[in-house]
């Protein structure tokens, strides 16, 4: 019990959400993938955005849960879930681990395929230069830089200034969108710069 009383105290962040309720295996796959694309994270389940205890129906949100990480991510999750007893309510503390196979994808009732990033204390959905990022990162295939005048005036302009968006790169350099994204791919990749996503639109900065 002490233990989820000091997560909750914790609060909510990049590798820990609070869950009142599981009412959508669609909606709690999101959260999953986010965390098996990131670092791995803690699921706590019955506990409300306030840290306030909610309680949960064990057996009925596990099976919930289960059904979203076997069928609706892929490739599925394997989770670690333990029931806890917290001032008579039951909270379930749900271990999501770092994904081998990313990215991951969270299926929507469509039936289609969408790759979701754990940012901050939230679940994003991820853009394409952050989707090659995680195929290129957790992948076979080696990165070599070139560095060329673009990637050159790239990290001066970073050196100077606190961030880039793609559309401001790709009138910096000249370059299409599409040979701008594989630039930030790589250097994203290698750990130069870093991406952010919590503004729309994303921007770059120096890692």
């Amino acid at each position: 019990m002490k233990r989820i009383e000091q997560l909750i105290v914790q609060g909510e962040g990049p590798m820990l959400d609070f869950k009142k309720e599981i009412s959508s295996v669609h909606r709690i796959a999101k959260s999953m993938v986010a965390f098996a694309n990131h670092h791995g994270g803690t699921l706590l389940v019955g506990v409300n955005d306030n840290g306030s205890i909610n309680g949960v129906k064990a057996e009925e949100e596990k099976f919930m849960l289960e059904e979203a990480a076997r069928h609706y991510c892929y490739p599925e999750l394997d989770l670690q879930i333990h029931e806890w007893n917290v001032k008579g309510k039951i909270v379930l503390e749900v271990f999501v681990p770092d994904g081998k196979e990313k990215p991951y994808y969270a299926i929507d009732e469509k039936g289609k395929k969408w790759v979701y990033v754990r940012q901050a204390d939230q679940c994003l959905l991820a853009s394409k230069v952050v989707v090659e990022v995680l195929k290129r990162q957790h992948g076979s295939r080696q990165t070599i830089i070139n560095y060329t005048d673009k990637e050159k005036a790239l990290l001066t302009y970073l050196s100077n200034h606190p961030r880039i968006t793609l559309k401001e790169f790709c009138k910096l350099v000249n370059i299409s969108r599409w040979r701008a994204m594989k630039i930030l791919v790589d250097l994203v990749s290698v750990g130069v710069i870093r991406v952010y996503q919590m503004e729309n639109p994303e921007y770059y900065t120096l890692a």
